[in-house]
C-alpha cells in the first residue's frame, strides 16, 4: 500500500488531522518557505503527535552538522534533503535520508535509473528513499508542477521512490496506479490559500488509499 506524506505541516491542528485521516508520515519544512517552522515550532507538535506517525525534516543547503543537531533536538525520524546536497553529505547524515532528486525535462527512464544506482552504491547498506520532485530553476521543492512520471516508472519498480511535484486529490490516484510508487508526498496540493485543507487532506488520502487497495 502506497505511503502518503503530508508535507509543510506548521501546527498542531493540522498535524492532528493529517493523523486521523490516515497519513504515514509528516514533514515539517526547515528550509526559507512560507511553511517554515522553527526547531522549537516542530519539537513542541512532534511531541504531541507522540510517535503515532514518523515524522521528517526538510532541509536545503544547511551545513550537515547543523542538520543532524536539529534532527536530534526534534526527534525527527527521517531527514529529507531538498537541495544540492551531494551523495557525500548524504552520508554525513546521521538520521535515515529521503534524497530529494528534481527531474530535469531531458531526462529519460535510463538517466534516472543511472542517478538512483549510483546513490545506491554510495549509501550502501543504510536506509535512503529518493523523492522525485520537479526541476523549477531557483526552487526547491513546493512548485505544485508535476514532472513527466513516465520518466520514473523503470526506477519504482527496483528503488522505493515516493513521488512529490504537483500531485491533489484529482490526480494522485493516477500516479499511484501507473509507478506504484514507495508513496506519494503532497503539500500545496492540500491547501486552499495556502492554509492546510482537512477535507483536501482526507480526499488525498483516500484516493490514495482507494488505488492501493
Amino acid at each position: 500500500m502506497g505511503k502518503v506524506k503530508i508535507c509543510g505541516i506548521t501546527n498542531l491542528d493540522d498535524a492532528l488531522a493529517a493523523v486521523e485521516y490516515g497519513a504515514d508520515a509528516l514533514g515539517f519544512v526547515f528550509a526559507p518557505s512560507p511553511r517554515r517552522v522553527t526547531a522549537e515550532e516542530a519539537r513542541e507538535i512532534v511531541a504531541a503527535v507522540g510517535g503515532r506517525v514518523p515524522v521528517v525534516g526538510v532541509f536545503v543547503n544547511a551545513p550537515a552538522g547543523e542538520v543532524n543537531e536539529a534532527a536530534s533536538f526534534c526527534r525527527l525520524d527521517r531527514v529529507q534533503l531538498s537541495g544540492d546536497e551531494g551523495w557525500g553529505y548524504c552520508q554525513r547524515i546521521e538520521r535515515p535520508v529521503i534524497r530529494a532528486i528534481r527531474v530535469p525535462p531531458e531526462w529519460d527512464q535510463g538517466r534516472l535509473l543511472t542517478e538512483l544506482e549510483e546513490g545506491q552504491r554510495l549509501m550502501g547498506h543504510r536506509s535512503i528513499l529518493y523523492l522525485m520532485d520537479t526541476l523549477v530553476t531557483g526552487r526547491y521543492g513546493g512548485t505544485g508542477q508535476t514532472f513527466d512520471w513516465g520518466v520514473a516508472r523503470g526506477a519504482a519498480a527496483r528503488f522505493p521512490l515516493i513521488i512529490a511535484g504537483g500531485l491533489n486529490p484529482e490526480n494522485v490516484g493516477a500516479v499511484v496506479s501507473q509507478l506504484q510508487p514507495w508513496g506519494v508526498d503532497v503539500s500545496s496540493g492540500v491547501e486552499t490559500d495556502g492554509v492546510k485543507s482537512v477535507p483536501k487532506i482526507r480526499a488525498f488520502v483516500q484516493a490514495v488509499r482507494s488505488v492501493s487497495a
